[in-house]
């Protein structure tokens, strides 16, 4: 399909720097309507204003849907039960909602007839495969315009050149030069300063989190209930999903915890300096794998770590809508079945420390741990044991030492 196919194209639209240029660039370009596509994931900001401005922009239609706790139950607490964090910090909130905003798309271009899907992001990025690749395993035939991967603006300086001269309206300017990208899970940003990995980052980057040396000087004790792997209360008080981690970012952001500063690998091979805010997933993902270490023997917590690792990449990745992410779900969901219980955090500068576990499915027994006599554990049979378990070893020892 070439440009003059190309009749109407629906836009993953935030209202920021790109995807307001990329409105009239589009109309220019392929000489073809505009459908804006805007989706709310926990921004926490009035998304009518944003429907206004891509219509002022030039779009022919906008649409604004609440998406806040399909994102949560569906992908955030997914991931959560599967304890995935790419490279063992970073808790995904990005890669969570581009699967969740491309599967909106493709249900509005068929609603609508569009030729095509359009998305604000760069060459250099991870969200572009994650929407293309959702795009293609959703709707095969769908044409994909990426205007960022097209234009002809060389630095975010020349688009905002641009859209002064065209007279759009954006919030980035050449002294605030920051890229955000919030949700309930999480906050990433990038740009400016932050692109030299041997500098501090600014205070005025982060959003959501106290600076832990300026956070209460006194600790907040804090019990999260979790029911087959997911959160369903604070303080022994039951919350949905939305209200739950919206009350848990205010109270462990007061305390300067979820702040990760990380040198990633991205997907196309360019080691990138990020900067993420993710308080509630923070605590929820500590609690949550101390949860499962006092239900889950011991295999499956060992095994199940391999899986986080997987789950993680593929999710990094944008192959969410991959058999394997689908068959990775059915192994986590089996392994949820027992992780029912409370854990009571420490919250205290920068910190959320667990210092107690209760469920009901624990594993945990006193009377085989104490190191006080116990009647049900035999020590003499460690005697057996041991012998049998290192007889390997004493083997290999003694038939190559002879040699």
């Amino acid at each position: 399909m070439n440009k003059k196919d190309i009749d109407k194209i629906v836009l993953a639209y935030s209202g920021g720097l790109d995807t307001s240029v990329a409105v009239k660039w589009l109309q220019d370009k392929y000489d073809a309507e505009v459908i804006a596509f805007a989706a709310d994931v926990g921004q926490n900001e009035d998304l009518e204003p944003v429907k206004e401005k891509a219509l002022e922009t030039g779009a022919i239609k906008a649409y604004v849907e609440d998406l806040k706790e399909e994102f949560l139950t569906d992908y955030a607490f997914e991931g959560l039960k599967a304890g995935a964090k790419y490279e063992a910090k970073y808790p995904l909130a990005t890669a969570y909602s581009r699967p969740l905003i491309a599967k909106k798309m493709i249900e509005v271009a068929k609603k609508e007839g569009a030729d095509a899907v359009a998305h604000g992001c760069t060459g250099k990025g991870n969200d572009q495969v994650r929407f293309d690749v959702s795009f293609q395993a959703l709707a095969p035939g769908i044409e994909i315009v990426a205007p960022l991967r097209e234009w002809e603006f060389g630095s975010r300086e020349e688009q905002i050149d641009y859209a002064n001269k065209e007279g759009i309206s954006v919030g980035a300017t050449k002294e605030n030069p920051y890229s955000i990208d919030r949700n309930l899970w999480g906050i990433s940003i990038e740009c400016g300063v932050l692109e030299d990995p041997a500098q501090e980052p600014p205070a005025e980057v982060y959003q959501i989190t106290n600076d832990p040396e300026e956070a209460p000087d006194e600790p907040e004790y804090l019990e999260v209930t979790f029911e087959n792997g997911e959160p369903i209360a604070l303080n022994g008080k039951e919350y949905g999903p939305v209200e739950l981690v919206d009350k848990l970012n205010k109270i462990a952001g007061k305390h300067g915890v979820g702040r990760v500063d990380m040198v990633e690998n991205r997907l196309v091979g360019i080691k990138s300096r990020e900067i993420y805010e993710a308080p509630a997933a923070t605590v929820l993902l500590t609690a949550h794998r101390h949860l499962e270490d006092l239900v889950l023997d011991r295999e499956t917590a060992h095994y199940k770590e391999v899986i986080s690792e997987k789950y993680a990449e593929l999710t990094y990745y944008g192959q969410w809508f991959s058999p394997l992410k689908e068959a990775l779900d059915a192994f986590v969901e089996s392994t949820q079945k027992y992780v029912t219980g409370t854990i009571k955090l420490k919250l205290y500068k920068g910190n959320a420390t667990v210092v107690g576990r209760i469920s009901d499915e624990s594993l945990y027994q006193e009377n085989l741990a104490t190191y006080e006599k116990s009647d049900i554990f035999n020590h003499d049979a460690a005697v057996g044991f041991i012998e049998l378990f290192g007889l390997p070893l004493k083997v290999n020892s003694s038939v190559h030492n002879e040699k």
